[in-house]
């Protein structure tokens, strides 16, 4: 039997103490680093996390979070993955990705790739936190939404226009890194059809000072594919149409499609109650329409949903999180129960063999399930806290809390870790991680 991890009993006032001192710590001005040493810089979806629990310490704070996001978008309407701060010590940093060749790049230095457009739900948490404050906090988050409203909408445009251009409700995505799901098994087949022509050397990838055990991350092979696409982008002058001719790999991320739905749903909600009525139908529309690429792609005999190889045709029915895309943007009642059910059901996160009955990256008895490997099973806090929030949004309240109730535990060791060992429950992958921190307090502080 594996030696389990046991989470010591803390309070919840100690635990959200202890992750408001990991976010200040990790805060390094405008910016709030996504870890303190693996990972030095801004990432797109991790500021969006990021920005809910903030919103728990500091209105204030929590929206300069998404103005130094919003500061170095691209004149496309994309926002990056990546914003570099002042620690050059990165791989790959803006030396690889040298975005300075795209005509629509920021000043700022950037990725040339994009991330998961949570921040519309991030946005909807600071309002909700300013007007819990009342006050100056209230006229200010009110304000930030006013301002920066055509920035997201500007980002949503982008999605569909550039990344769903033919109108299908599913969005593609350039790079596994886009899906924030790196090395997931959704992604092998894909990246196995890719061969670099020659060898790129990955000597100066900075992941692997900062984790003992190699096996919890991508290999030195994977992450030559990785080198690759963005060579590719890089060559192709980061031209969306350009990219989408060229590069190798081209995928239907259909959780990423999932959270854009969710997201547009959300502001235009906002849109609806600021006096943006048209922009609020438009979000409206991209909602439905990225909700039905979600329930159009779940396969009738896994009850899971699927990405799609757009360079093959090809349906992916690996088993993964992802299969549960439909929990996050809604669906018709029968699929959104058995979704439920298997959500909760032996396979997934009632699996008998789970430390916590909380969802895994990859099911235990999948033949892919790799417990220490990054998205290949382990448990994410904050993918946890996305299923939650999603859940409470479509009325499955006694599911939610329950998940809450599990992640809460799991957190309670207050190493505010990456990711878990689904089995074991030990804590793995970078410690002091931000987003952690953040959904522990946005679950803790009302």
């Amino acid at each position: 039997m594996p030696t389990t991890h046991a989470s010591p009993a803390v309070s919840p006032a100690e635990l959200a103490a202890h992750a408001a001192y990991v976010l200040r710590a990790n805060d390094i001005g405008v910016m709030t680093t996504a870890s303190p040493r693996l990972y030095p810089h801004l990432w797109s979806w991790d500021a969006a996390f990021i920005t809910t629990g903030l919103a728990k310490l500091s209105v204030p704070r929590a929206i300069v979070e998404l103005r130094t996001l919003l500061a170095a978008q691209w004149r496309t309407g994309m926002l990056p993955h990546i914003v570099f701060g002042p620690d050059t010590e990165y791989f790959p940093g803006p030396d690889v990705w040298r975005c300075e060749v795209a005509p629509t790049a920021p000043a700022a230095r950037t990725s040339g790739i994009c991330q998961p457009p949570v921040h519309a739900i991030a946005v909807a948490h600071v309002l909700d936190a300013g007007r819990r404050a009342g006050g100056a906090d209230r006229e200010l988050a009110e304000r930030f939404v006013v301002d920066s409203f055509d920035r997201w909408l500007a980002w949503h445009r982008w999605l569909a226009g550039a990344r769903d251009p033919e109108g299908r409700g599913l969005l593609e995505i350039h790079h596994g890194w886009e899906s924030g799901m790196d090395n997931s098994p959704r992604w092998d087949d894909a990246y196995a059809r890719i061969q670099p022509p020659q060898p790129i050397p990955v000597d100066r990838r900075h992941d692997l000072r900062y984790v003992k055990d190699p096996a919890e991350r991508p290999s030195d092979t994977e992450y030559q594919r990785y080198l690759w696409l963005i060579q590719q982008m890089r060559e192709a002058r980061y031209d969306d149409d350009a990219v989408r001719e060229r590069i190798d790999f081209r995928m239907a991320d259909v959780f990423m499609s999932a959270i854009a739905s969710a997201a547009c749903a959300v502001l235009a909600e906002l849109g609806a109650e600021f006096g943006r009525a048209d922009e609020a139908a438009e979000l409206n529309e991209l909602a439905q329409r990225f909700r039905d690429g979600v329930l159009g792609s779940v396969s009738a005999t896994t009850g899971l949903a699927r990405d799609q190889n757009l360079r093959t045709g090809a349906w992916v029915d690996t088993e993964s999180i992802a299969g549960f895309a439909p929990l996050i943007c809604g669906a018709d009642q029968p699929t959104l129960r058995r979704q439920v059910e298997l959500f909760t059901g032996p396979r997934w996160c009632g699996h008998p063999d789970l430390r916590r009955a909380l969802p895994p990256s990859v099911p235990p008895d999948s033949p892919e399930f790799q417990p220490r490997s990054y998205w290949r099973g382990p448990q994410w806090p904050v993918m946890t806290w996305l299923f939650w929030w999603a859940l409470r949004r479509h009325g499955q309240h006694a599911v939610a809390d329950r998940l809450r109730a599990e992640a809460l535990d799991q957190l309670g060791d207050l190493s505010f870790a990456e990711y878990y060992q689904p089995l074991t429950g030990q804590a793995l992958g970078s410690s002091q991680q931000s987003w952690t921190a953040a959904v522990a307090l946005a679950w803790l502080v009302e």
